[in-house]
């Protein structure tokens, strides 16, 4: 073989090999890209994940619907109780109370309040947050966990509303009910001006709404207005 062909030879592999060298340089390339573009995605992939898993933490507080501060979890915490308590007040009018008035009004409380509690019970187990025991609002139980908050009653308060009857019970009751309903007031008004979570801020609005409403429902039945 002349010295010619050889190098003619030669010359084909190179150029053969050539583009199969750039095509592999060029997969290289591009499966480093890759590698380099999931190593930037999993870390926000990984936070993604825990904002969902973790509603309660930084990332999950700012995450869409989940979006809550620490007020919203007080607001639930403590209006959980607090609506508890009504509809115990609400549910001795039926066989006490000796006004028509009175009696619609306990009822209309029941109905609001106890789908409000399942509301707010949804949201603190959303949030992974502790749900308010409610053998602390139960009949015969002792009210001296939540003494503290605006507008609830003491434990002597429910005792003395529950062996009352007829009209002395009717005034007892609207007058309790309108302390718990200024206190119910206050604790939504403050949601409204320090939560985040809109629909509970959304509630707190309702809440202020109706209960002032009653407030002034019941002062005229009181014969104050």
């Amino acid at each position: 073989m002349t010295r010619t062909t050889r190098f003619s030879r030669v010359q084909r592999v190179s150029r053969a090999t050539v583009p199969v060298a750039v095509t592999a340089a060029a997969f290289a390339l591009a499966a480093c890209g890759g590698g380099g573009d999931a190593g930037h995605e999993g870390p926000h992939g990984a936070a993604s994940a825990s904002a969902t898993a973790d509603p309660g933490g930084p990332a999950g507080k700012g995450a869409g619907e989940q979006a809550h501060n620490a007020q919203d979890v007080a607001f639930a915490q403590g209006m959980i109780p607090h609506h508890r308590q009504a509809l115990e007040m609400a549910r001795l009018a039926p066989g006490r109370s000796a006004a028509p008035g009175v009696a619609d009004l306990a009822a209309r409380i029941e109905k609001a309040q106890d789908p409000e509690i399942t509301t707010m019970t949804g949201w603190l187990r959303a949030w992974g947050e502790k749900v308010p025991d409610p053998t602390g609002s139960m009949p015969g139980m002792d009210h001296s966990a939540h003494s503290g908050m605006p507008g609830m009653m003491g434990a002597q308060d429910m005792a003395k509303l529950e062996k009352a009857t007829g009209r002395a019970f009717d005034t007892l009751f609207l007058t309790m009910m309108v302390e718990h309903h200024e206190g119910a007031v206050e604790m939504a008004e403050t949601e409204k001006a320090e939560g985040r979570h809109a629909p509970a801020k959304a509630l707190a609005g309702d809440i202020v709404t109706a209960q002032r409403a009653e407030i002034t429902e019941m002062n005229r039945l009181l014969g104050r207005d």
